[in-house]
C-alpha cells in the first residue's frame, strides 16, 4: 500500500519551513509592539461553538465543516477559523473580568480545516495568523486594528495593496436593511442559485457574498446597507474613515462586501494584493471587522470586539513572488572537523560545548575523510571550523580556521572549552 498525505493538505519539509519560521517571527514581533499576547486554543471544539458563531446558512456551517461525534458521542469540529474558539476562551477564562486591562489584545496562529475544493493558496488544511481585541467599542481601535493589519503585510515586503471597507451597522441597521433587501431580491427568487433561493429568508446578506455569477449580476443593483445606517452607525462608520484619513491610509469603500461569516457587525475590511502569484487579480489575503455580540452568543457579558485573520499559504505565495528575497540566511557559526575513531567522543564533547555557549555547530557523523568534511562546511556557509584528529587530541588542541580569510591558529581545548567567545576575539 501506498501512503500519501489527505488530499488537500501538505508537508512543510525542513527546506520549507524556514519561510513559516520567518513568517512567525516577523508576525510575533509586530504584535509585541502593539501588546497582542499569544492565546493557543484546542483544535477541536463542540461543533455549537462555530454553528452559532458563524452562522448556519454560511458556507462553513452547510459545506466546509469537518465535524463527527466522538466516543462519547459528542458532536467536534475540527476548527474552521480562529475566532470563534479565541471567544469561547476569553468567556471561559473570564477574561472579561475588572482585573484585566481594556482592550483585551491577543492573538493566534496554526491550523484550520475546511472541507473544500483544493487550489493555490486554499487547502483543506490550512493555517491562520490571526489577532483579536476585546473590551472596546471605539472606532479608534477599528483602524489600530487596520493599521497593524497593513504594517504586518508591509513588513513582509509587499507594496501593492487595497484596502477594502464597509459597514454592517448596528443591530437595527442590519434589520432595517434586511427587509430592503429581501422587498429587492423576492422578485428575482426564480433566477437566484439554489443556495441563494434557501438564503433569501434566513439570511439575505449571505446573497450578497454569492460567488454564482447570475447571483452577482442580480445583486449589483441592490440596495447599499449604507442608505440604511442608524445615525450612530453612520457616525461609526463616519469616524473610522477620518481616521484613515489622518493616518494616510487609502482605502475604497466596498457596500456589497458583507464577509462570509455572519458575526460581523460595524466596521468589515478586506485587504487585497494585485500580485502576480494570482494573476495580477486582486486577491484578498488579509480581511476582518467588528463583531459586537459575538461574546454574548457564547455565554459571557456584553463585550465589543474586533479582529483579522490572514492565511499563510496564501501570503507565502505571494512573498514568494513578489519579494527579492526573504530573509532566510542561517550561517553556522563552528563546524568540527573529526579526524579518526579515537577524536570522537572529544568532537562530541566539543561540539556540545560550544552549543552549550550559544554558537550553533555541527560536527561529522559518518567518519568521513577531511576533505568531505571541509566541503559541508563550506556547503553550510560555517564561520569558522575547528579540526581535531589524534595528534591535536594529545597535544589538547584543535585548529582553527577562519573560513572567511582562511587564515588558520592552533588553540588550547581548555580555551574552547573555556570561552570561546574569547578565543575569537583575539584571533580579531
Amino acid at each position: 500500500m501506498k501512503y500519501q498525505r489527505p488530499k488537500g493538505t501538505f508537508d512543510i519539509l525542513p527546506e520549507d519551513s524556514a519561510k513559516w519560521q520567518y513568517v512567525e517571527k516577523k508576525a510575533r514581533e509586530l504584535f509585541k509592539k502593539y501588546r497582542y499576547q499569544e492565546m493557543r486554543t484546542p483544535i477541536f471544539e463542540s461543533f455549537e461553538v462555530f454553528s452559532r458563531t458563524s452562522g448556519e446558512t454560511s458556507d462553513i456551517v452547510t459545506k466546509e465543516m469537518y465535524d463527527f461525534y466522538d466516543k462519547g458521542d459528542r458532536h467536534i469540529t475540527l476548527r474552521p477559523e480562529g475566532t470563534a474558539g479565541v471567544v469561547r476562551s476569553f468567556v471561559e477564562n473570564k477574561l472579561y473580568g475588572p482585573e484585566f486591562q481594556k482592550p483585551v489584545k491577543t492573538y493566534y496562529m496554526g491550523p484550520m480545516f475546511r472541507y473544500e475544493r483544493p487550489q493555490a493558496g486554499r487547502l483543506r488544511e490550512f493555517h491562520q495568523i490571526g489577532v483579536e481585541a476585546f473590551g472596546v467599542d471605539s472606532p479608534t481601535l477599528d483602524v489600530e486594528v487596520i493599521a497593524m493589519a497593513i504594517d504586518l503585510l508591509q513588513n513582509f515586503g509587499l507594496k501593492s495593496l487595497k484596502l477594502a471597507l464597509n459597514t454592517l451597522g448596528d443591530n437595527e441597521s442590519r434589520t432595517n436593511y434586511r427587509q430592503a433587501l429581501i422587498d429587492y431580491l423576492e422578485p428575482y427568487e426564480d433566477q437566484l442559485s439554489a443556495d441563494s433561493k434557501e438564503r433569501l429568508h434566513k439570511n439575505p446578506l449571505r446573497v450578497l457574498d454569492s460567488k454564482d455569477q447570475a447571483d452577482q449580476k442580480i445583486v449589483a443593483d441592490a440596495p447599499s446597507i449604507l442608505d440604511h445606517l442608524t445615525p450612530a452607525a453612520k457616525e461609526h462608520f463616519e469616524t473610522v474613515k477620518s481616521l484613515l484619513d489622518a493616518l494616510g491610509i487609502e482605502y475604497v469603500v466596498d457596500p456589497n462586501m458583507v464577509r462570509g461569516l455572519d458575526y460581523y457587525n460595524h466596521t468589515i475590511f478586506e485587504i487585497m494584493s494585485d500580485s502576480k502569484a494570482f494573476g495580477g487579480k486582486w486577491t484578498t489575503v488579509c480581511a476582518g471587522g467588528r463583531y459586537n455580540g459575538l461574546v454574548e452568543q457564547l455565554g459571557g457579558p456584553e463585550t465589543p470586539g474586533i479582529g483579522f485573520g490572514l492565511g499563510v499559504e496564501r501570503l507565502l505565495l505571494v512573498l514568494e513572488a513578489e519579494t527579492d528575497q526573504l530573509d532566510l540566511s542561517d550561517p553556522l557559526d563552528v563546524y568540527i572537523v573529526s579526524i579518526g575513531e579515537k577524536v570522537n567522543a572529544e568532537a562530541l564533547k566539543l561540539v556540545q560545548a560550544l552549543r552549550h555557549q550559544g554558537f550553533s555547530a555541527e560536527r561529522d557523523y559518518l567518519a568521513r575523510k577531511p576533505k568531505g568534511q571541509f566541503k559541508t562546511a563550506s556547503r553550510l556557509n560555517a564561520r569558522y571550523t575547528l579540526t581535531l584528529g589524534e595528534t591535536e587530541l594529545e597535544a589538547r588542541q584543535a585548529n582553527l580556521k577562519n573560513m572567511a580569510t582562511g587564515e588558520e591558529t592552533s588553540v588550547a581545548l581548555a580555551a574552547i572549552y573555556g570561552d570561546f567567545a574569547t578565543v575569537l576575539s583575539k584571533g580579531e
